[in-house]
């Protein structure tokens, strides 16, 4: 899958878990040198996407990963914006 098709798949994931929908975004970025999906989400929602105990935003990372393959190969991470 591509760089672009994994960061619109993040985006729909993030948006089907938030109040504000509209106010979803996803751009590709960097962090510390390495591919990353930068994902903008409402100050309101930051909490439902990151979900108790990190599981929500452990589980984007998983859908990323299976559809990227890992940071070390070259696949994407995720880094929720503020």
């Amino acid at each position: 899958m591509s760089d672009e098709h994994a960061t619109e798949m993040v985006a729909r994931f993030a948006r089907a878990m938030v109040e504000h929908p509209e106010e979803v975004s996803a751009v590709l970025g960097e962090d510390r040198g390495e591919p990353c999906v930068d994902l903008f989400v409402a100050e309101a929602d930051r909490g439902q996407v990151i979900g108790r105990g990190g599981r929500g935003a452990h589980a984007l990372r998983i859908l990323l990963r299976a559809a990227t393959g890992p940071r070390s190969a070259g696949g994407l991470g995720l880094r929720i914006v503020d």
